[in-house]
């Protein structure tokens, strides 16, 4: 009898180990930061100070949500423009490279959420060029250098936010896409994102809570590798100024 209970417990022990064991291998991923402090995009890419001469960026006190600090970025001078082999977009951001950390790339769908605050002019151009806009964060699968296919959540010159690259590279088609609801400039905006680069895959945008923009995924591997936030817009703009804070990228089952 003593041994019959002996079995029991062992059997116990081991269905029990079994199973957190499972639980760990299947614990979702998560990202999150405050821009508290720099050493959070330890080992990934920090676009150069004083970028092109143009583009600046640090961790500020001046403007937060929460916390001490927030990532600001600010423009300062336009860029030659851009040619057909060379980008001279403003940038001022860190990058998250999941690729280079232990936990490996995310796996979707995941949720992203971020505050921001903008105080950017922006304006169409009427010679026939590029019109102004401004790249809240740049999604990729690419492991690589080349982020070749991309998915941007934009804020066009009229004020709209709305999903570029979609649904394949070089597009602009969605499903929903707000003309009413536009982005208030200086102050706090929450931004959520859910992608879903399955084989049916699909993005969506929220700004305070409500639906801006919403389009199909294509041609694209069910994996978040890298990501970028902070200051991405075109080379002909000469000033503005974004902060970024409270920033969270968490992998999830289903919207």
């Amino acid at each position: 009898m003593q041994n019959t209970k002996l079995l029991i417990l062992l059997l116990g022990i081991f269905i029990f180990s079994c199973n957190k064991d499972t639980q760990n291998l299947t614990k979702k991923k998560e990202f999150v930061t405050s821009f508290e402090s720099v050493d959070d995009f330890s080992g990934f890419y920090i676009t150069p100070q004083g970028y092109l001469g143009t583009s600046f960026h640090e961790l500020s006190d001046s403007l937060v949500h929460s916390g001490n600090y927030a990532h600001k970025a600010w423009i300062d001078g336009a860029n030659a423009p851009s040619t057909p082999t060379i980008n001279n977009n403003h940038r001022a951001y860190p990058t998250i490279q999941f690729q280079k950390t232990k936990e490996g790339v995310f796996k979707t769908p995941c949720y992203i959420t971020l505050w921001v605050w903008v105080d950017m002019d922006m304006n169409p151009n009427l010679t026939g060029g590029e019109d102004d806009w401004l790249s809240f964060a740049t999604f990729t699968d690419d492991e690589s250098d080349n982020w070749s296919r991309t998915i941007l959540v934009n804020l066009s010159y009229d004020g709209f936010v709305h999903l570029g690259n979609v649904p394949i590279q070089g597009n602009q088609t969605h499903i929903f896409q707000t003309s009413t609801l536009k982005f208030p400039q200086k102050e706090w905006v929450e931004l959520k994102i859910y992608i879903d680069f399955g084989s049916n895959g699909y993005v969506k945008v929220w700004q305070n809570g409500e639906l801006v923009s919403y389009a199909d995924v294509k041609n694209i591997d069910n994996k978040l590798s890298q990501a970028h936030f902070g200051l991405y817009c075109p080379p002909q703009m000469i000033s503005g100024i974004i902060y970024n804070d409270d920033l969270m990228i968490k992998e999830v089952d289903e919207e």
